[in-house]
């Protein structure tokens, strides 16, 4: 049997955190004896999102007595993907797993998702919710519409209610840390990958503290991002609408034409301003469809990075990340040793 280096990390728990100080200790009570009983040597990775609460002292309070937890703190509030792309750049882990700091997601389900990758030899995992009856109405209808039309849009390889819950491998991971993207959505990305996949089903519960960080706007700007980055549907959309548009205008210049032979016209000439509004609204439309393309192509020219790392309990403040992939054989047919340099994201050492 193959020895364990001692200082290998074989999981990584992800968690993005954003004003979480009501849910911390139900979470830690919860993760920490699931992830103490599965043998494996591990590391929590919390970020915390820029909080405006007691979450950063919260969490420096949990790793004196928790060596296992490691904190990232970014320098602002960067958004949950961004946060969750820091603590997947970062983590070192043969397997990684992402899971929200509220609870709806059972970490429960960790060490099964983690039985299932290594006995079948999977590199990603999803948490696929097979019971929303605690999420309102309002709620389960918009998810189940989102998920309709990404699928309908970018692919049926996307899982139904499949959210940012998921264990994926080394390899998964690093494939990831490969991708250009600005603003990187996972749930549509992760299957994009094409790696080996598997499922664990769960019933999703009720927040167990705290409030909501994915209000109707925050859902609304997830679903354009999703379809905007990995489809270029809604540019074809307002092709047809120009088409839609082109014939109607046709319809009611034949009527016009009509209603004036036959001497009907009435003044004030209602149609014409019924035109007017539908070929404005159309136009409009596919302006703001063109824009948001525009908008994307001018965020990716920038490249500016997504997130800024204050801090990383696991690294000490002045030490840069080596990209180890950066590493190219010497002159001497040895391997050179790649100079520290800090990955997107991070600031160059002191």
């Amino acid at each position: 049997m193959t020895a364990v280096h001692p200082d290998r990390t074989e999981l990584s728990v992800v968690i993005p955190m954003y004003n979480e100080e009501d849910v911390l200790p139900a979470l830690v009570g919860r993760l920490r004896p699931v992830l103490d009983g599965t043998g494996a040597s591990y590391e929590v990775v919390a970020v915390d999102d820029g909080s405006a609460d007691k979450t950063a002292a919260l969490l420096e309070d949990l790793r004196a007595h928790w060596p296992q937890l490691r904190i990232i703190r970014l320098r602002r509030n960067s958004g949950h993907q961004a946060a969750l792309t820091a603590g997947l750049h970062s983590a070192l882990g043969d397997y990684v797993a992402s899971i929200d700091a509220d609870l709806q997601d059972p970490p429960e389900k960790i060490p099964e998702m983690l039985d299932l990758a290594r006995a079948q030899q999977l590199d990603i995992v999803y948490g696929v919710r097979t019971d929303r009856s605690t999420d309102t109405g309002f709620k389960r209808r918009t998810a189940g519409a989102y998920y309709w039309l990404v699928r309908r849009m970018v692919g049926k390889n996307v899982p139904s209610h499949a959210g940012d819950f998921r264990l994926l491998s080394r390899e998964a991971v690093d494939a990831l840390k490969t991708l250009p993207d600005q603003q990187q959505v996972y749930r549509l990305l992760v299957p994009w990958l094409g790696f080996p996949s598997g499922q664990v089903t769960y019933t999703r519960d009720e927040r167990a503290a705290g409030e909501t960080k994915y209000p109707l706007r925050k859902m609304v700007r997830l679903a354009i991002d999703s379809i905007t980055s990995f489809s270029a549907a809604p540019l074809r959309l307002a092709t047809w609408l120009g088409v839609v548009s082109f014939f109607t205008c046709l319809a009611m210049l034949v009527f016009t034409l009509t209603t004036y032979a036959l001497g009907n016209t009435v003044p004030g000439w209602t149609s014409l301003f019924t035109a007017m509004l539908f070929l404005g609204g159309v136009q409009l439309i596919c302006f703001g469809l063109l824009g948001e393309y525009i908008g994307r192509i001018y965020t990716a020219v920038q490249q500016r990075p997504t997130y800024f790392i204050a801090g990383d309990s696991g690294r000490g403040p002045a030490q840069a990340v080596v990209d180890v992939t950066a590493a190219a054989p010497a002159a001497d047919g040895g391997e050179r040793v790649p100079e520290p340099r800090p990955r997107s994201g991070q600031l160059p050492p002191a």
